[in-house]
């Protein structure tokens, strides 16, 4: 099964482009589903047609005898999040009503930061999983909101592992007698079973499936220099949770024959210098080019159309471009790990080790990661940026 994830700056055109996506790879012979994962919901006005949380045909044809499979549909992620989280909500629903707090803001309350994308991130797997299509294109959220969803399972892994074995110890020492002399309602079971299932075993799916090698991000920009500014960025956040990037698109580029106009001969020029920039900075990920059209692209075949001009003879729905993943390596000097950040700069760079755990950070992102049992009694000796990599030198421990 192969995924895409379409993000960018709000406004860019990231839908579009990922329903053009989607269109052009159904016309080719994909089974495809075009999902929306941003909470603004946008892909059904970009399709005509009218979504719901479960997948609908959004075009019934044939393509050389094949029939042209392309569904869609709008992630609920309230009702996602009560299928994975009902009984620890609950829970917290009965703590904060404890509290005296009145229950539509405790219902509220119990809607744990970063919860809804997960839901989200989790219906992208289960749709992924469940054999119907090849393709599954993904229209995230604009780019911070999509950063977060993708860190989530690692983030919010780490996070809750901490917090139930404390919940479970306190849970452990109170007896049934002890329960019911107690007004404090305490997590039972269910509670006990909806966190392990969720934040175990699906986190861990999840995990694997966003940082696989069949799961890749692409990036849309238009030539703007704020926007370049914050796809560079996320470029650096992706590659630092390991989601890999296979392309970049160059949205809403003015025609060849829009310089015969002198108004626009000026902004041309700019738009040329930009996308020399991108595919420079980006290198060696392509850079799709789309043009400016003169009004919205709706619809199925004017979708389709706009795909085939955007991707040409590419497959839209093959991995792109491959690059470098994180390694660890023994060599003469020891043992180090290899972490490619592309466009990280040094003054934003920290790196510590704490227990078997390094901690990265880079910008507004930071990240735990788990190190194998050789280098968990391991000392840190250094950490240098090399070539858009960051490597990290370790001492072994003494015996």
């Amino acid at each position: 099964m192969r995924v895409v994830l379409y993000t960018g700056k709000g406004g860019v055109g990231k839908t579009t482009t990922a329903a053009a996506t989607a269109a052009c790879a159904a016309a080719r012979g994909r089974r495809v589903l075009a999902l929306s994962a941003d909470p603004a919901h946008s892909l059904g006005d970009v399709l005509g047609e009218r979504l719901g949380p479960e997948p609908r045909r959004v075009a019934a044809s044939e393509v050389r005898g094949r029939p042209l499979v392309l569904d869609a549909c709008e992630v609920d992620a309230r009702a996602e999040m009560e299928r994975h989280w009902g009984a620890v909500r609950d829970w917290l629903v009965a703590i904060f009503r404890y509290q005296g707090i009145e229950e539509t803001v405790a219902e509220e309350l119990a809607l744990l930061p970063g919860a809804e994308e997960l839901s989200a991130l989790l219906a992208v797997e289960a749709f992924a999983k469940g054999g119907a299509y090849d393709l599954v294109v993904v229209d995230c959220a604009p780019t911070g909101s999509t950063l977060r969803l993708l860190a989530l399972p690692e983030l919010a892994r780490s996070a809750f592992r901490v917090v139930l074995r404390m919940q479970q110890a306190i849970a452990s020492v109170v007896t049934p007698l002890a329960r019911g002399l107690l007004a404090v309602p305490l997590p039972d079971a269910a509670v006990f079973g909806d966190a392990d299932a969720l934040f175990y075993k699906r986190l861990r799916d999840l995990r694997r499936l966003v940082t696989g090698p069949r799961t890749s991000a692409r990036l849309v920009v238009t030539p703007e220099r704020m926007v370049i500014d914050e796809a560079l960025r996320a470029h650096t956040d992706l590659a630092l949770f390991e989601v890999p990037c296979d392309a970049v698109v160059m949205n809403r580029m003015l025609p060849d024959d829009a310089t015969r106009e002198a108004f626009f001969r000026d902004w041309s020029r700019v738009q040329t210098e930009r996308l020399e920039e991108v595919e420079a900075r980006f290198a060696p990920l392509p850079v799709l080019r789309a043009p400016l059209r003169e009004d919205e692209v709706v619809g199925v075949a004017a979708l389709a159309r706009h795909g085939a001009e955007l991707f040409g003879r590419r497959d839209p729905g093959a991995v792109l471009q491959t690059g470098p993943r994180l390694r660890f390596v023994r060599d003469d000097e020891g043992l180090r790990l290899e972490l490619p950040l592309p466009h990280a700069e040094p003054r934003g760079l920290e790196v510590s080790k704490r227990d078997d755990e390094l901690w990265i950070a880079t910008g507004a992102q930071r990240r735990s990661l788990k190190l194998p049992r050789t280098l968990a009694r391991a000392s840190l000796r250094a950490a240098r940026l090399a070539a858009g990599t960051l490597v990290v030198r370790f001492e072994a421990a003494r015996p």
